[in-house]
């Protein structure tokens, strides 16, 4: 894999990505980075946690230098968190060259972010929703914007902003470049980059799966009412050191990780109805392994680059396959291994069967784990907690104590007794989690020729889009 020594970077981006660690390029990196710096519009489809923001991020810096007091750069995303991340790294990457990035979304003062607005960085990275809140009041002016990105695509199609994507193209000038990523390449993003984008170079970085070769998929076919009592039992026998785990609804996350809790797992949910500081905690412990266990809404947690994350458990299958794609992405990042669980229905092994079909790969079924299987997997983490403490320096202090019980007690019996202690026992605290109906199939959201009624009028390519308010369609999306 090419260095970044031999992409042709300036001296401070080299020196800026060079500090990150990064040495070698990923495949997207190598194919996309070369292409951007000749100011190629591009479409690149790979999976999130494969470098896709320096793949995008390196190019726009490039283009700019310090002191460009108007904003030159655009990064659209479909969720807050993702554009605070995306904010992050290009602010690392171009610390040197004195360009800076600025992240705007909702939950946040918007004065505080017109005041930001106003030092004039020179790329802004946010949701569709608050860029077209900033548009609305003239707060962020588009006139100079030389190259526009959309990140996670077709996220943002499923979550509903086609139409504010396309309202926000049409009021960039028509000579910029125009860089999509997606995992997916569904038909409406196909549309989206005719219209939109000019001999746009298609960069695809799939392998024969769809889906992250390093992370290991199975599925185990278990009734409804059983599924929590399983995933207690999968959580024990696997002590993953960071889960995801997904739930379909807000309610449905809300009771896992009470349930949790209750018996005794280091767990926080996150989902839309909570407040913006609530969120950013919530990610804050789960990044720092404060807490081990994250339960999450699809739309919450689209756009979290978390790394570590090692186990991912769908406790509800996903309503469709790109939805899956996205799950597991959270895991198997960068060439480290991951773990992939689907709970299973009866009445839900066709939509298993679409997810294989989609993703052209067979997901293993595993047999339902036991009570005793549980059990011996906290005793193996007991076992493994005693050699490591082993190690420890400090364990000398205790060297009198130890050779004084072995003294008096024998040491087989002495040893059972200190890994009984050690040993976290299934907890059987009963935990009611409210059954739900296996998903419907999707439908078709969108139909160009059938709008949605209150957004905007006239959003066609190189006309000016009439906005009509702000209506508070997506307040709840997340």
């Amino acid at each position: 894999m090419p260095t970044f020594e031999k992409m042709n970077l300036s001296a401070p981006v080299l020196r800026a990505v060079l500090d990150m660690g990064f040495e070698e390029t990923t495949p997207i990196q190598e194919r996309t980075i070369p292409l951007a710096m000749s100011f190629r519009d591009l479409i690149g489809q790979a999976q999130t946690g494969t470098g896709k923001t320096a793949a995008f991020g390196i190019p726009m810096i490039e283009k700019m230098n310090q002191g460009q007091d108007k904003i030159m750069g655009l990064v659209v995303t479909p969720t807050r968190e993702l554009a605070v991340q995306v904010a992050e790294e290009i602010n690392t990457i171009g610390k040197h060259k004195g360009v800076r990035a600025l992240p705007i979304y909702g939950g946040q003062d918007i004065n505080r972010q017109i005041r930001a607005l106003k030092n004039k960085p020179q790329i802004v990275v946010g949701p569709p929703g608050r860029l077209m809140d900033h548009m609305r009041r003239k707060t962020l002016r588009l006139q100079e914007i030389v190259t526009v990105v959309l990140d996670e695509a077709d996220e943002m199609l499923n979550m509903g902003f086609i139409e504010d994507i396309e309202t926000i193209l049409s009021e960039v000038p028509k000579e910029r470049q125009t860089m999509l990523f997606s995992a997916t390449m569904p038909k409406t993003i196909q549309d989206l980059a005719k219209r939109f984008m000019s001999e746009a170079e298609f960069v695809s970085v799939r392998s024969k799966e769809v889906t992250v070769p390093n992370t290991e998929q199975r599925y185990l076919e278990v009734p409804e009412r059983q599924k929590f009592d399983v995933l207690c039992r999968l959580l024990d026998i696997q002590s993953p050191d960071l889960a995801i785990i997904f739930g379909r609804t807000k309610k449905r996350v809300d009771e896992l990780f009470e349930g949790l809790t209750r018996r005794g797992y280091s767990a926080e949910a996150i989902h839309g109805d909570l407040s913006q500081p609530k969120r950013e905690n919530v990610l804050r412990h789960f990044r720092d392994g404060t807490t081990e266990i994250l339960v999450a809404t699809d739309v919450a947690a689209r756009g979290l680059d978390i790394g570590g994350v090692t186990h991912i458990y769908n406790f509800d299958i996903p309503r469709d396959p790109e939805g899956y794609v996205h799950r597991i992405g959270r895991t198997g990042r960068l060439g480290q291994s991951g773990m992939a669980v689907t709970f299973v229905t009866h009445r839900e092994e066709g939509q298993l069967r679409l997810i294989e079909k989609t993703i052209k790969r067979k997901i293993t079924k595993i047999p339902i784990p036991t009570m005793n299987e549980a059990i011996e997997g906290q005793q193996r983490l007991a076992v493994d907690k005693l050699r490591s403490t082993m190690g420890e320096e400090d364990t000398y202090l205790y060297k009198s104590i130890a050779e004084e019980l072995l003294h008096h007690n024998d040491a087989a019996a002495l040893l059972s007794a200190a890994l009984k202690l050690l040993t976290k026992e299934p907890d059987r605290t009963p935990v009611k989690i409210t059954e739900e109906a296996p998903p419907m199939p999707k439908r078709k959201k969108y139909d160009d020729r059938n709008r949605r009624s209150g957004r905007y009028k006239g959003a066609h390519p190189g006309s000016r889009a009439k906005y009509e308010g702000n209506k508070g369609q997506k307040k709840n999306l997340m």
